[in-house]
């Protein structure tokens, strides 16, 4: 992996290299980049952001804000936030790991270590009552689970607009909505409950937001026979250096551990989201949620992130084979999914495994263009094959919509505004 240069708040960034090559950043640009993200973090709407900006042998980092509204003390590079959704690519990435294993194929039907979720029922609309259903076509696939397919997910309407949202908070799952609080019970209860529930669409159909994440992180313990948290340790955190990734927080790390905040209803000013002690990621959860509740930092990001650009290749370690890592990075929706899904994935998206895809464009790629994703606590990376570039954005204020809010246009504007040639 590229050294990276750390830039803090107090100081002008300065390029990795004096120089500037054609598949670099300019350091001109980079000053602009620091300039408009310093400006977000002292208007006070970002209270804390730590970033990279890569591209060719050129990485860049800045490190902005401070830990918490309430501690002046500066930012560290170190410092531990909660990724929120892009937990999910690293849960499509252990999938794969057990796919390059043989443990596992894309094509297995889940039930063969969910049984639970064998014989699915199927709503014969949306709007169905629970009991209006039809049987399902096929099973549901590994592939299904990756590519959001499976039959179930976020309904873009006000809670209890349709009889399936209903029965889904009774039975408090949090998988309509964001993921926290997290359930009190672990996962063999929680995939008992879900599978008491009818899906919304017939498997392989449609294209459903979240809750593929969340059956194929326990679909991998089972797989694997250890937790989450330790497989994923095991076959990516640990070969890759991620030693402060992990779905907690412990006590001795608090003092490293972000606020995140959340904008207040019909107000311009921010409220608490979530503390580091005594918080929701204070302790280990009863269910490892691989659909959005990791944590993790700048550095531990970067290496994911290199990992998946170098085709799987890590320190001379092969950790995924180049063909998942193709499969994960590759779109895998119909036009009629990527349309459907717009207000996810925007008009040039498409989905992968796990993460979004570079879909069909017609003309220049949009800003930003490529794989990656976006987490509700105000986190995103997108990789661009077009263009070799590489960005991750880690902030502490929450998003309240699918759509980027401002300050990730204005990152991926300057980014983007940073490439040299």
């Amino acid at each position: 992996m590229p050294a990276v240069t750390s830039v803090r708040c107090h100081g002008p960034p300065t390029a990795r290299r004096a120089g500037v090559t054609a598949d670099g950043l300019d350091p001109v640009g980079l000053v602009r980049l620091h300039e408009r993200l310093a400006a977000l973090v002292d208007r006070g709407g970002v209270p804390a952001l730590a970033a990279v900006v890569a591209r060719g042998p050129d990485v860049h980092t800045e490190v902005l804000g401070a830990l918490s509204l309430d501690d002046p003390a500066p930012l560290r590079r170190d410092d531990i936030f909660r990724i929120a959704s892009l937990s999910k690519p690293i849960a499509a990435a252990g999938a794969m790991a057990l796919v390059d294993d043989g443990v596992l194929s894309v094509s297995d039907p889940v039930e063969r270590f969910l049984p639970e979720l064998a014989d699915r029922q199927v709503l014969r609309s949306l709007g169905s009552s629970l009991e209006d259903t039809v049987p399902a076509e096929r099973p549901i696939t590994l592939e299904d689970l990756l590519t959001f397919r499976l039959g179930f997910g976020i309904i873009m309407a006000p809670p209890g607009t349709y009889p399936i949202q209903e029965a889904e908070a009774e039975l408090g799952l949090m998988t309509l909505g964001p993921p926290w609080p997290p359930p009190p019970f672990g996962p063999d209860e929680w995939i008992a409950r879900f599978a008491t529930l009818p899906l919304m669409g017939q498997p392989g159909h449609e294209w459903h937001y979240n809750t593929g994440a969340q059956v194929l992180g326990i679909l991998l313990e089972r797989a694997s026979g250890q937790t989450l948290e330790a497989f994923l340790t095991d076959r990516l955190f640990d070969p890759l250096g991620m030693v402060d990734t992990a779905f907690s927080v412990p006590p001795d790390k608090w003092g490293r551990f972000t606020t995140a905040y959340m904008p207040e209803d019909g107000a311009a000013g921010l409220a608490l989201l979530d503390p580091p002690a005594g918080g929701w990621w204070s302790r280990p959860p009863a269910m490892a949620n691989a659909a959005g509740m990791l944590t993790s930092t700048l550095d531990d990001m970067w290496a994911f992130v290199s990992l998946l650009a170098a085709g799987g290749r890590h320190g001379g370690e092969q950790v995924l084979s180049p063909a998942s890592v193709a499969a994960m990075t590759r779109d895998h929706l119909t036009p009629a999914q990527r349309s459907s899904a717009r207000l996810f994935l925007g008009k040039s998206g498409g989905w992968g495994y796990g993460m979004a895809a570079p879909g069909e464009r017609h003309g220049e790629a949009p800003v930003p263009f490529g794989y990656g994703w976006t987490g509700g606590t105000g986190t995103a990376w997108t990789t661009d094959p077009v263009r070799g570039l590489s960005g991750i954005l880690l902030t502490t204020r929450a998003m309240t919509s699918p759509e980027p809010p401002p300050h990730f246009v204005e990152f991926w504007d300057a980014a983007y505004g940073a490439l040299a040639g």
